[in-house]
């Protein structure tokens, strides 16, 4: 058995759970209601990337079984939230200005966050706007917020290390 035909990922169709190579699609009881849930699990992941409402079946009491289409849908749509989710931590962790400096130069600045438990960083560096040459880079810190007055200030001075 290799690690991928680990128990966890054998593809598998029954009426309330399938898995393939990279998720699991798991039909569970609505907590907040009688209805039925239904869970899409990245392989790996810790947390379902998606839970919403599933489906009755015919007898209004069990919940309609998992079928190829459905399962494809749901494999998109968990995808999707799980890109979204990831473009809008990369927007939160870098962010950048461009600002026009004293001589008429148009710099860009640019602030990048590593998020980490114990020793979080951030660097905030400049870019030539013409030619995207890095002119400065500084460590500062996580909770450094950049502006465009804030860039302005550390480009006029001289790049030094700015004051969080």
């Amino acid at each position: 058995m290799t690690t991928t035909d680990s128990p966890d990922h054998i593809p598998l169709q029954e009426p309330r759970l399938w898995r393939d190579d990279l998720w699991t699609a798991r039909i569970i009881k609505n907590e907040e209601d009688d209805g039925w849930a239904v869970e899409m699990t990245r392989h790996g992941d810790p947390e379902p990337a998606l839970v919403g409402p599933w489906t009755m079946g015919r007898d209004k009491k069990n919940p309609k079984p998992l079928d190829t289409p459905a399962f494809h849908t749901l494999v998109k749509t968990a995808t999707e939230v799980i890109r979204r989710h990831e473009q809008q931590l990369h927007a939160t962790l870098n962010k950048s200005v461009t600002v026009t400096a004293r001589n008429d130069q148009r710099v860009r600045v640019a602030l990048s966050i590593v998020p980490d438990e114990d020793n979080p960083s951030a660097t905030l560096t400049a870019y030539d706007d013409a030619d995207d040459s890095e002119l400065a880079s500084v460590n500062v810190s996580p909770a450094f917020r950049l502006t465009t007055s804030s860039a302005t200030a550390w480009i006029e001075s001289d790049y030094a290390r700015p004051r969080s």
